[in-house]
C-alpha cells in the first residue's frame, strides 16, 4: 500500500457541536473563498470573503473563543445542552439525553431484527473510537483486543477506517490489510477495484496495496498537495518557537495542536495560524479539540466518503444494506447525517456526555465500542449457524 509517512497526525475531535453564532464566529472568518481561474470541478465550495477590516485579532475574529470553546470543561458541556446542573447529577443528566440517543448496546436487540437478511457494513472513526484520547497524537494506540474485534468484525462485513489522520499514519496505528483506509477526512481513499461509476471518477486512479493487489485511489484533493506542504512548512516555522505545539502534515491537510501549549500562548499560536493562513483564499479554518486544521476549500467530507465507498463495494442506494458508522469527533456528523437521511443506516456516536448529533444511538467510549463490535460478531455468526 506505499504505506510510509514521515509525519505523524492528529487527533481531531471535537467534544460539543458549538454554535458558531454564539461564540462570535461567523463562518466568513472560518473559511475562503477561492481565487484565479475557476477549479476543474464542482465539488469545490464558494465562501464569500469577509469584506475588508482588519483580521489581524485573533480575538476579535472569534478563533480564541472557538479554542476555548473546542475543549470545555466537563460542567460547561452540560450547559450547552440547556441544562444546567451540579456535577454530582452528571450521570442523570446523560441518562435522560440517552431517550434520544440509546444506547447502542442496549439496543442491540433493535438493531439485529433491522439488520436481519440486511448486508452490513461498517464504517469507523479511530481516534476517540477504537483509541482513547490522548495528549500526544502519537501515543493514541488502539488495544490488541480492539485490534482483534475490529479484524473479526472485517471477517463478516466490508469495514472501513475514516479517519482525519493521513491513510498512511492510520494504516500504520490500525496495521489491517483486511480493511479498507479513509485518511484526511475522506480525501484519501483506498477502496476495492470495481466496475461501478465512482470508479470512473476523473480523480479515481488505479493503485495497488502492501500485498501488491489492485485498488482505486481516490483523491478529490490532489492538486492541494504542493500547496498544504508549503502550509505546513511556514506553520513549522512559525510555531517553532510556541513551548508545545506541534505541526502535523497529512497530505491533503494540515494541523497545529495547542493542547501542549499553556493557554496564556494561544492567542500566539492563533496569529501564527491566520498570518499564514489569509494568504492562501483556497484553504479554510477548522475548530477540532484543541487542534487548528487547515484544509481545501472543495465540497467533500466523511459523509461523501461513505457514499462513495458504499457505491465503490457494490452497496449504493440499495433496499438490503444497511451501514453502521461509528464516530466521535465532530467531522463525523457529515456522516451521521448522510444515513439518517431517508434511514439508510445508523450512526452510533461515542460520548461520555451529552451533545446534539445526527446519530441515531451512542456509546459512552472505546470500551463500549468494542463491546458492540464484539455483539455484531456474535449475532452473524448465531445467524449463519
Amino acid at each position: 500500500m506505499e504505506l510510509k509517512s514521515n509525519h505523524s497526525s492528529p487527533v481531531l475531535t471535537d467534544p460539543v457541536p458549538v454554535n458558531k453564532s454564539r461564540l462570535g464566529i461567523h463562518s466568513n472568518l472560518l473559511s475562503y473563498p477561492q481565487s484565479g481561474g475557476s477549479l476543474s470541478s464542482g465539488k469545490y465550495m464558494t465562501i464569500p470573503r469577509k469584506k475588508p477590516g482588519k483580521l489581524d485579532d485573533v480575538r476579535s475574529n472569534g478563533w480564541l473563543d472557538a479554542m476555548k470553546s473546542s475543549s470545555p470543561p466537563r460542567k460547561k458541556l452540560i450547559k450547552d445542552f440547556n441544562i444546567e446542573v451540579a456535577a454530582d447529577d452528571i450521570d442523570i443528566v446523560y441518562c435522560s439525553w440517552m431517550i434520544k440517543y440509546p444506547s447502542a448496546i442496549k439496543s442491540f436487540e433493535k438493531i439485529s431484527k433491522i439488520a436481519k437478511n440486511k448486508k452490513i457494513a461498517v464504517f469507523l472513526d479511530y481516534d476517540g473510537t477504537l483509541s482513547p484520547i490522548v495528549d500526544d497524537p502519537d501515543c493514541a494506540f488502539m488495544s490488541d483486543d480492539m485490534r482483534s474485534a475490529v479484524k473479526d468484525v472485517a471477517k463478516y462485513f466490508p469495514t472501513a477506517i475514516i479517519s482525519g489522520r493521513s491513510r498512511d499514519k492510520v494504516y500504520e496505528l490500525v496495521g489491517l490489510t483486511e480493511l479498507y483506509y479513509a485518511g484526511s477526512h475522506g480525501m484519501d481513499i483506498m477502496g476495492p477495484v470495481s466496475h461501478t461509476e465512482s470508479a470512473d471518477h476523473p480523480d479515481c486512479i488505479r493503485s495497488t496495496d502492501q500485498q501488491g493487489k489492485e485498488v482505486n485511489l481516490f483523491q478529490p484533493a490532489r492538486e492541494f498537495i504542493p500547496m498544504i506542504d508549503e502550509v505546513f512548512k511556514n506553520l513549522v516555522e512559525n510555531t517553532k518557537d510556541i513551548k508545545g505545539a506541534k505541526v502535523e502534515n497529512h497530505k491533503f491537510c494540515a494541523s497545529v495542536h495547542y493542547r501542549n501549549v499553556e493557554e496564556k500562548n494561544w492567542p500566539t499560536v492563533a496569529q501564527c495560524v491566520h498570518d499564514i493562513l489569509k494568504d492562501y483564499p483556497r484553504l479554510r479554518l477548522t475548530h477540532g479539540r484543541k487542534v487548528l486544521e487547515i484544509r481545501p476549500v472543495i465540497d467533500w467530507n466523511k459523509g461523501k466518503a461513505v457514499e462513495f465507498l458504499l457505491e465503490s463495494l457494490g452497496l449504493g442506494d440499495k433496499d438490503d444494506v444497511l451501514p453502521i458508522y461509528i464516530g466521535d469527533d465532530k467531522t463525523d456528523e457529515d456522516a451521521f447525517k448522510v444515513l439518517r437521511e431517508g434511514n439508510r443506516g445508523y450512526g452510533i456516536l461515542v460520548s461520555s456526555v451529552p451533545k446534539e448529533s445526527n446519530a441515531f444511538y451512542s456509546v459512552r467510549d472505546p470500551s463500549e465500542v468494542k463491546k458492540f463490535l464484539k455483539a455484531l460478531v456474535r449475532w452473524k455468526k448465531f445467524e449463519e449457524a
